[in-house]
């Protein structure tokens, strides 16, 4: 087992990390009164053999207080040992494109992926590139806020950005859709052996009217059919207008285990008190479902604002 230190992104920010390479798995830690481990493919990779891994983190140098780690077969239950807590995730089964355009989607979604067709919008798969990059970066500086909250990736410079869409480049694809040769939306595929993951997936703000989202998620699943993909996945499961689309793409509400492996004494006690949850995850969902929503509206009038300023 080895130490040391790498800079990764986190919440829009290059931070500097402490690495733990165990079981030849490099185990990103974080927290300072509570240390959590986790892989840095987290949600992504499946860990065919936690014990290993998990042995080898319970020695006694620098031992992290507890190793957390997802299933990512949507198809699977409780597998191991350890405590848990349920998540849900966006899961879309796949088997044939046509199954998906015939039998999972309803009439709105292929009418979307028509009109992003006719309106002249094309989506392949493409290298990773400079030019990609060039690209993502001018998608994510049209607006300092999406979603309801400040974007992140706005104004970030080229090579930071370079550096944070090159991991897991062995075990990805990028999907760009493209308006009159400019990339106007892209989408980030990691594969594992049991799932697609979508790591990243954005479109410009001012040609929603073309639907390209609808485009990306359509040759997302005409692509994992030709791998033989059985699944694809879209982060957790959500409320609102990114739920809807989900949904009305033929995503489906899966839940899966995440486990808690306290490694030290305070890990033991953290998770017992589901002190491992910090704040925001002991707050119950109605209480943050209101929450985001008064920060959406809060951004909102603020962006308003700024605009008439």
């Amino acid at each position: 087992m080895t130490h040391s230190r790498k800079e990764i992104d986190i919440g829009g920010k290059l931070t500097h990390v402490d690495v733990i390479t165990a079981a030849g798995t490099d185990v990103i830690v974080r927290g300072t009164a509570i240390k959590v481990a986790r892989t840095e493919g987290d949600g992504y990779e499946a860990i065919e053999d936690p014990a290993s891994l998990i042995d080898e983190l319970r020695r006694p140098r620098g031992t992290p207080d507890i190793f957390t780690f997802a299933e990512v077969n949507p198809d699977a239950g409780r597998r191991h040992p350890y405590p848990l807590e349920w998540e849900s995730i966006a899961a879309l089964p796949i088997s044939t494109f046509d199954h998906w355009w015939h039998k999972q989607i309803p009439q709105e979604t292929r009418t979307g992926v028509r009109k992003a067709e006719k309106k002249g919008v094309t989506v392949r798969v493409v290298e990773y590139t400079d030019d990609l990059v060039k690209g993502i970066q001018r998608i994510y500086d049209e607006s300092p806020v999406r979603q309801g909250k400040p974007f992140w990736h706005y104004g970030r410079d080229f090579d930071t950005l370079k550096k944070i869409h090159a991991t897991f480049l062995e075990s990805s694809d990028f999907i760009g859709a493209y308006d009159e040769g400019e990339l106007v939306g892209f989408m980030k595929l990691v594969y594992s052996k049991y799932c697609a993951g979508t790591m990243n997936i954005l479109a410009r703000i001012d040609r929603r009217d073309k639907r390209i989202m609808n485009a990306l998620v359509a040759k997302a699943v005409d692509v994992c059919a030709a791998r033989r993909v059985p699944y694809l996945t879209y982060c957790m499961w959500s409320t609102g207008g990114l739920g809807e689309f989900k949904t009305r793409n033929g995503f489906q509400k899966v839940d899966l285990p995440r486990y808690y492996v306290p490694l030290t004494r305070t890990g033991r006690i953290a998770v017992a008190l589901k002190l491992h949850r910090g704040l925001r995850g002991m707050l119950p969902p109605a209480v943050k479902d209101h929450l985001v929503h008064l920060r959406s509206k809060w951004y909102s009038v603020r962006s308003l604002a700024l605009k008439h300023s």
